[in-house]
């Protein structure tokens, strides 16, 4: 059952050479040539990889991922998932997951997911069970934030030893295009700390070198195997993140998908396909409405934002957060983990630690009802 509408969109060129009054320089689409998702999945079904570019918190995205996965892994039983939002030192959380060695709850905790990556889970949790549910492994890419963030601030020499051991084998810093558009985002910002273009490339070439390089070992393990990399569409765009830092290292057919959201956007370099994606929402997650210090066990209340359940509930500053409906909170991820399922309006028991002049340390569980 489709979920969402799908239009590919192939660009045809007007012919090199022709006189300008006689050809307009725009690209022509094809309508005859649209496809829906199987003809899709019959085309890039002989690519050893195919990458598909995601805007990280575009649920329709995600479900044109999805479907695509399902489409491949339909053709290949060797299929494998790499994520761009999975860090490199938790691949073993993955296998214990995909192995069904842990559950969900354990996957977000043992991961960081929520520190690490913060986007809702829910945009990629349809992924996540179907790999779970037919065995699919799931391969960690991403460098840890701990080294990027490092060096877009003082630059690779600024590592330490051990995390310089971390790093990609090689970097490829010829390609004047990659350049040129990371300049125009990195002038479009303000950076007020001093920041520099050359950290900030250094940092961005780390990020698409090492996925590059850890799908590549990937593949190297399994040589027969089909690998689809799902990845925001800056690291796959033309070619020059993660694809063409791919095949420096494998040789492998490849194609790259990108889902765009307007017509503006289509570029026929950009990508072998790119997809109009229809808008699709998640549900709104219902929320507590209150402000957090998440380096206290339990997260302690530190405020409340405009329209608060909590603080309608009774909720007090300073409070410490004990249970969501029964459910012990040591942490922010548990508080999401508790949250994950609950939409607007539902009520949920929160049980409160509270200091009290006269009585000291009482709990209190009080229905908060969720905005």
């Amino acid at each position: 059952m489709l979920y969402f509408r799908l239009l590919f969109f192939i660009l045809v060129c007007a012919t090199t050479g022709a006189r300008a009054h006689e050809l307009a320089p725009d690209p022509v689409i094809d309508l005859a040539a649209m496809m829906d998702v199987s003809s899709l999945i019959e085309k890039v079904s002989d690519r050893q990889v195919v990458f598909v570019g995601e805007t990280h918190d575009q649920y329709q995205h995600h479900l044109n991922q999805l479907a695509i996965i399902k489409g491949l892994h339909a053709k290949h039983s060797d299929l494998g998932i790499g994520l761009e939002f999975f860090f490199q030192p938790y691949q073993d959380v993955l296998d214990r997951y995909v192995a069904g060695e842990i559950d969900e709850a354990d996957l977000i905790r043992q991961s960081e997911y929520f520190s690490r990556w913060r986007f809702d889970y829910r945009l990629y949790r349809p992924i996540f069970q179907y790999a779970r549910e037919h065995g699919i492994p799931l391969i960690a890419l991403n460098l840890e934030s701990e080294i990027t963030r490092q060096v877009g601030k003082e630059g690779i020499e600024s590592l330490s030893e051990e995390l310089k051991q971390r790093l990609p084998d090689e970097i490829d810093r010829d390609n004047q295009g990659y350049r040129q558009r990371l300049q125009s985002i990195f002038d479009a910002h303000p950076h007020k700390d001093g920041r520099s273009f050359e950290n900030f490339l250094e940092a961005q070439l780390l990020w698409d070198e090492g996925m590059a390089q850890r799908a590549a070992e990937w593949m190297q393990r399994n040589p027969e195997s089909h690998l689809v990399i799902l990845a925001g569409v800056g690291h796959l765009m033309y070619g020059d993140g993660i694809p063409k830092r791919l095949s420096r290292r494998i040789d492998a057919s490849q194609a790259i998908i990108l889902n765009v959201d307007t017509a503006a956007e289509l570029d026929q370099k950009m990508a072998d396909y790119l997809i109009l994606a229809e808008k699709h929402d998640l549900p709104a997650a219902g929320k507590l409405g209150v402000l957090l210090d998440t380096t206290s066990s339990p997260p302690s209340i530190t405020g409340f934002v405009n329209n608060s359940g909590a603080r309608e509930a009774g909720v007090e500053k300073s409070d410490r957060l004990l249970a969501i409906d029964g459910q012990p909170i040591e942490s922010y991820a548990d508080i999401r983990i508790a949250l994950m399922d609950r939409e607007v309006g539902d009520k949920v028991d929160l049980q409160v630690e509270r200091e009290r002049l006269l009585l000291g340390t009482i709990t209190e569980t009080l229905q908060v009802t969720l905005r």
